[in-house]
């Protein structure tokens, strides 16, 4: 029998414009897991989509146990015990949760649908791996956290035993990362084998037996997790030395830019609120990072913020402009630049072209239309400005359907798109993630540069590296409301953590300021 449990062998895919896989050969021992990492548009998903069926390659072959499989469709894959958790979840957002789960593998007697049966094997399983979550509630009202809990239990609910997952912490809490490396642990402890996309390299070395480094398309190659270092995986992966610390100078607030006072905002899944009067600023010149576990109001104070929901009540004053009850073009007017936590839902357009998506709040201006029509020529300049100064990847350049482009990649374009709106108050709720570590450095680069402009920064994040190494200020959110204001220059990342987790609070310390 053979010693890996997958062989995929001299892979090569190809989309219009670009070779996303070149000739690649990836080996999975049973029992191990097994990361792979390259930069965004390496061809890491793509890869792992054809392992799944979701796309057929131009050449290669596929073994499992030895032998040479043909996976034409994810049914296939199923069959052969492969489950994956995707990178951009595939789930119904009208269904409950549990109907999510069984979808396609629906237990029936005589034609009749069990759903007792399996709501006790979904509650089983969530109860073993830690992965707790409401069958009833529907995906459009639960958080991108749960969201992505659902998608290992549709996987786990199947018997998979080859489990892979793209980007599967992108949108998780520290301490649900440690939870989910355990759980990966725990896999691997049963005999299953993990296929694990990362960018982070500090995960990989947790978690990791080896990993496989592609660069471009190609694979420069497989090394064992022992033997290597995070500096000598960065190095491969793009080609050059990064660097993990964020440089800059020290603050200078000026103006206040943002206030927000006594802010309440009712939540979207039961007749409480989510968010609980609320009140901070944010001054020219200084970023102030709202920090908090996933599910404690941030979602819907940035969306009361922003203008995606409608809030219960409070204030919102830009430059001292009450801006509570504007539209959000007035917002985008009045210098607010909104980078959203869920790219698919509210930051792009996927099947609109990647120059269309970067115009998209600014096409009424007249750089880019004259007497009602679109100035095309104009826009492809701003695109092709853009794509180069942010190094977005994309087959076609800016004619590319944004929807084909990765993950980091359509994240870079909204980033490129709201920052280059030139705006006074940056709202970036989760900038960096799914994105390399080359990219992450330049992000937050970016970010320090519109603080060091005199910009006003609003950053919103679950990373506690990039909430200690970025941030001038932290609020902690805990249960909709701020529960404690540090400085990350004094505070330790436990002592935030317990913040996070409610174990503490320091409400009469906190100033608007």
């Amino acid at each position: 029998m053979s010693e890996y449990v997958i062989e995929m062998l001299n892979i090569t895919k190809e989309f219009p414009g670009i070779k996303a896989n070149d000739n690649i050969t990836l080996q999975l021992k049973k029992g191990e897991v097994h990361a792979l990492l390259g930069e965004n548009g390496a061809g890491k998903s793509t890869l792992m989509s054809v392992l799944f069926g979701l796309y057929q390659p131009e050449s290669g072959v596929i073994k499992k146990n030895g032998k040479i499989v043909h996976i034409h469709n994810p049914n296939d894959a199923n069959d052969l015990n492969i489950g994956m958790v995707h990178q951009h979840f595939k789930l119904v957002e009208v269904f409950p949760v549990l109907d999510n789960i069984i979808l396609g593998v629906e237990p029936n007697k005589a034609g009749f649908l069990q759903k007792q049966e399996a709501r006790q094997k979904v509650l089983d399983l969530s109860e073993k791996y830690g992965l707790r979550v409401d069958p009833d509630a529907l995906i459009e009202d639960i958080s991108v956290g749960m969201q992505q809990r659902v998608e290992i239990l549709k996987m786990l609910y199947r018997d998979n035993d080859i489990l892979i997952f793209d980007e599967p912490t992108a949108v998780l809490t520290p301490q649900e990362i440690d939870e989910l490396m355990q759980i990966m642990r725990n896999f691997t402890a049963e005999g299953k084998s993990i296929l694990f996309i990362t960018h982070k390299l500090n995960e990989i070395m947790a978690v990791a037996d080896r990993c496989t480094v592609l660069r471009k398309g190609k694979c420069i190659g497989t090394v064992d997790i022992q033997n290597t270092s995070k500096e000598e995986l960065s190095r491969m992966m793009v080609g050059r030395d990064i660097s993990f610390s964020v440089e800059k100078k020290p603050v200078t607030p000026g103006k206040v830019v943002l206030h927000v006072e006594n802010v309440t905002v009712p939540s979207r899944i039961n007749k409480k609120n989510a968010v609980k009067n609320v009140s901070f600023d944010v001054r020219e010149g200084e970023i102030v990072c709202l920090a908090g576990i996933e599910g404690n109001g941030q979602t819907e104070f940035v969306a009361g913020l922003t203008g995606l929901e409608k809030m219960s009540a409070g204030k919102i004053e830009m430059h001292g402009r009450d801006i509570t009850n504007a539209n959000i073009r007035d917002r985008s007017k009045e210098g607010m630049s909104h980078i959203p936590e869920d790219r698919h839902k509210y930051g792009l357009v996927l099947d609109y072209s990647l120059e269309e998506n970067l115009v998209l709040q600014r096409y009424w201006q007249p750089a880019f239309q004259a007497k009602g029509f679109i100035r095309k020529d104009e826009v492809r300049k701003y695109a092709d400005k853009l794509i180069e100064q942010y190094d977005i990847r994309s087959g076609q350049g800016a004619v590319t359907t944004v929807r084909s482009m990765s993950g980091g990649n359509q994240q870079k374009a909204i980033i490129a798109r709201e920052i280059d709106k030139d705006p006074d108050l940056l709202v970036a709720v989760q900038p960096t993630r799914g994105l390399d570590v080359g990219a992450i450095e330049y992000i937050h680069k970016q970010l320090v540069a519109q603080r060091d402009a005199g910009k006003a920064v609003l950053l919103i994040s679950l990373e506690l590296d990039e909430v200690m190494d970025v941030s001038d200020r932290i609020l902690v959110m805990y249960e909709g409301e701020i529960v404690g204001e540090f400085d990350p220059k004094t505070v330790s990342v436990s002592e935030l953590g317990l913040y996070m987790a409610g174990a503490k609070k320091n409400e009469s310390e906190v100033s608007a300021s």
